[in-house]
């Protein structure tokens, strides 16, 4: 008979330590983040991230292409042949909500400044091309329809806008922090966020937007100031709205959540790698199906099971999953994304009661289990199998009323130590993907202290 140990190493924490974020920042002391809007977005737990525009016609890198794989003179013109009629807000809502998706964010501005509505404060944007029109007004309504939160992803830098002072690629511009601005770039950029406040406000009044995902934050022309003026604004527009980290400076890398509570920002934004564990502070984990954000044609996607343990690995850590989808130039999805998202909502479907309003831990997620909990259950997610028997820790005291499967609700043999129990297994495991077994106790799973395995 094989034996599987994991070993406790320490107690941590208390998993429900009810911190918020940053939401103002040190200029707003009292604009707290607004607490009931971000724990109804931890609990959706999965979102669909969709990066869209005329670059989708070359199959090329949203926004960073330009200038490089594309002159910047084709790249700034291919709106003018951008002409999605395949486009069905209702497809692409039941496509998120078939993979077991709560919401959608869609770059309505990226990079190349290019925006996915028709805005009254430019004219490079959907109204100008050969459809003629906005989209993200038939999503936005389709995701009411469906019960799908609608958000925007917004870019701060606009390597098109003239009044936007960094070019991309940047040609050798050298920036004296000290000095600061000189007047005229200064009044370019004031001229600049009132444009950025205008479209902002469309998408809040117009569109209903949940979220503003913000982007670009890292270049010199965007100041702290900046970020913590205009979280203000926009909550003074919509007081429930979230804004992401990246809407100021306090984003040291992609994978930094950046806690100071000078900076302003409702949750932190790993990118394109799974967030380390965190139930104190709010994150979302941003990752594409495969390489590349825009569509690229023939592009390798993530397999079933890497999708599945990204997945877990994101829960298990007490962070959300904004998982990304590139459209094609029609306006369709590509069968080949639309396959996995239905793989991964099939898989939610079974094990949704591991999901959905959980929270991560209490044992730390491990490259073969992860773990979530609810009231008073424990669910462990066994992402290799441990062999015929699996012994974990557990404190002293504590009462596991039963163990199960949660795909087909077989009972588990339990055995209780001291400081641990073990479970009997079958062989082979009902889902050999990720398994998961609920453990129901006598007390709040919130109870049980962090367990380091």
């Amino acid at each position: 008979m094989k034996y599987f140990t994991w070993t406790i190493i320490c107690l941590i924490t208390v998993i429900h330590a009810e911190a918020q974020f940053s939401g103002g920042g040190e200029a707003n002391p009292d604009l707290p983040t607004h607490q009931e809007a971000l724990e109804k977005f931890r609990e959706m737990r999965f979102g669909m991230f969709i990066h869209w525009g005329p670059v989708s016609l070359r199959g090329e890198e949203i926004s960073w292409s330009r200038g490089k794989q594309i002159t910047k003179q084709e790249y700034d013109n291919l709106y003018k042949e951008f002409n999605p009629v395949s486009f069905n807000a209702a497809d692409w809502v039941s496509a998120a909500k078939n993979a077991g998706m709560k919401y959608i964010i869609i770059t309505s501005r990226h990079h190349d400044g290019f925006s996915l509505w028709d805005s009254q404060y430019t004219e490079y944007d959907m109204a100008s091309t050969p459809y003629g029109k906005g989209v993200l007004k038939e999503l936005s309504e389709e995701c009411r329809k469906q019960g799908i939160k609608f958000g925007t992803y917004y870019s701060i830098c606009d390597w098109y806008h003239p009044d936007y002072p960094v070019e991309y690629p940047d040609p050798d511009y050298t920036f004296n922090e000290e000095k600061g601005m000189d007047p005229a770039t200064k009044m370019q950029m004031d001229r600049y966020i009132t444009f950025m406040k205008n479209q902002l406000r469309e998408l809040i009044e117009d569109y209903n937007t949940f979220l503003i995902w913000f982007d670009g934050e890292w270049e010199w022309a965007w100041t702290h100031e900046m970020g913590m003026d205009m979280y203000a604004y926009l909550r003074g527009l919509k007081d429930d709205i979230l804004v992401n980290n990246r809407v100021d400076k306090g984003r040291e890398g992609m994978e930094d959540k950046s806690r100071n509570p000078r900076f302003a920002g409702d949750f932190a934004t790993p990118e394109q790698s799974v967030g380390a564990f965190d139930a104190e502070y709010a994150w979302e984990t941003c990752m594409t199906m495969g390489n590349q954000w825009a569509w690229k044609p023939n592009e390798k996607l993530k397999s079933k099971k890497e999708c599945i343990h990204t997945f877990a690995n994101t829960l298990g850590g007490d962070g959300n999953l904004l998982f990304n989808v590139g459209p094609m130039p029609d306006g369709r999805m590509e069968q080949r994304q639309l396959d996995r998202l239905n793989e991964m909502g099939e898989w939610i479907s079974i094990n949704q009661e591991a999901v959905y309003g959980t929270r991560g831990g209490p044992y730390l997620p491990t490259k073969k289990m992860v773990s979530t909990h609810k009231e008073n259950k424990i669910y462990l997610y066994l992402l290799k199998s441990p062999g015929e028997r699996l012994k974990l820790p557990l404190e002293e005291g504590i009462i596991i009323r039963e163990a199960h499967l949660l795909q087909d609700g077989s009972p588990l043999k339990l055995k209780r130590d001291k400081d641990s129990f073990s479970l009997t297994l079958p062989e082979p495991l009902p889902d050999e993907i990720a398994t998961v077994i609920v453990l129901e106790l006598d007390r709040p799973a919130s109870e049980i202290k962090i367990v380091e395995l």
